[in-house]
């Protein structure tokens, strides 16, 4: 299977798509089943056309992309967004999860400082339950 023009590997995509920082973390994402290739679990060497379909994991956040262009080269990210278009749904999805995690983040307030040697003991004896 040659590259040609019109078709990269998967990781590389990914990472000219700018989904990844490096292309090496691109290839353990794909390899480790957080990229669906039309449909399917797929290897960093697969080749990516015009038109498929892939589904990104990264984290909490899910992304479905329709691949319109390809490209070797990592570009500016203005000119990287022109490589794929996300799903309405997709996105949809992406930001009702973001108002969840922010409704469940909501109340919690981080600490003041650092716990001082009573508060250490506290939760030492916390732990313990002795």
């Amino acid at each position: 299977m040659s590259q040609t023009p019109d078709s990269v590997r998967i990781d590389k995509w990914l990472w000219a798509a700018r989904f990844f920082k490096t292309r090496s973390i691109a290839a353990k994402a794909v390899n480790g089943g957080k990229v669906h290739h039309n449909g399917s679990r797929t290897k960093a060497a697969k080749v990516v056309e015009v038109g498929d379909k892939l589904v990104i994991s990264k984290g909490p956040v899910e992304f479905a992309v329709t691949v319109l262009a390809v490209s070797p080269y990592r570009r500016p990210a203005v000119e990287a967004r022109l490589l794929y278009e996300e799903s309405e749904e997709s996105i949809r999805e992406r930001e009702t999860q973001r108002d969840l995690r922010r409704m469940m983040n909501a109340g919690h307030s981080a600490p003041v400082g650092k716990p001082g040697k009573r508060d250490r003991r506290k939760i030492k004896e916390f732990i313990r339950k002795d």
